[in-house]
């Protein structure tokens, strides 16, 4: 693929930018960083690195993100309030592939006071397997509640309950109650305010809420609230695996 190619691929702007950032000497390839003036040069883009304007990458042909969302940041391109959650990623993420639908786009959504793990790509076939109710893909949650916890409510989440606009009762897939007011609840599905709006259907209120898993992948403790990292092979493999995926513990 040419330099130029690559570079638009990546997100670093329109072809004509990609080829004045080649042409003034500002990307270096490979892992002896040599200095490429040329837009057209070919290179093999599986496994390559480059520089551009001093900052190293690794060509990614699909992008899989994770991020720890931090409270304060709605997950739109289109914030009504507070920032977006693509503020917190590098320019080049947010425009890979050019076009209208441009850049990674979240898994999901959270709410802008929840935080937690949040994926993020540009692959599409991902993020339908990701959020379609249909893969029963289990979300782990820590819920601070307002009310000491109780054996009823356990039980009524695990039974299900109904919210008022779907008559077909919403069950946890797992909910246990490991302190008085805190609750690990596990879901397969994504409903709007879900967690909350189950809570209040118990007698409860949720006064804090973070997301520690997806699948079998679980939020790493030294990701710090605003950072975020790509997600390893072995992590891809592991949430697109067509076998239930393990709910961590």
């Amino acid at each position: 693929m040419q330099l130029q190619d690559i570079l638009f691929s990546q997100g670093f702007g329109t072809r004509r930018v990609c080829c004045g950032l080649v042409q003034q000497g500002l990307v270096q390839v490979g892992p002896d960083a040599s200095t490429c003036t040329e837009p057209t040069e070919i290179f093999e883009e599986t496994g390559l690195v480059f520089r551009v304007q001093g900052e190293q990458w690794h060509y990614h042909a699909l992008a899989y993100l994770m991020l720890h969302k931090p409270a304060g940041y709605e997950c739109s391109q289109k914030p009504s309030t507070y920032p977006s959650i693509y503020t917190l990623l590098p320019g080049p993420l947010r425009n890979r592939g050019g076009g209208a639908a441009a850049g990674v786009q979240a898994v999901g959504r959270l709410d802008q006071d929840t935080t937690g793990l949040l994926l993020l790509s540009d692959d599409g076939k991902f993020i339908h397997r990701m959020t379609s109710p249909r893969h029963h893909v289990p979300k782990v949650y820590e819920v601070q509640v307002k009310h000491a916890l109780d054996e009823r409510q356990v039980t009524r989440l695990l039974d299900g309950v109904v919210l008022d606009d779907d008559p077909k009762p919403v069950r946890a897939a797992a909910c246990t109650a490991l302190a008085d007011t805190h609750l690990q609840l596990t879901l397969t599905e994504g409903k709007y305010h879900q967690v909350k709006r189950m809570v209040a259907a118990v007698g409860n209120r949720v006064e804090g809420l973070h997301r520690s898993s997806i699948g079998p992948v679980l939020l790493p403790v030294d990701l710090r609230p605003g950072q975020w990292r790509w997600l390893t092979a072995d992590e891809v493999q592991a949430l697109t695996q067509k076998a239930p995926a393990k709910v961590p513990t």
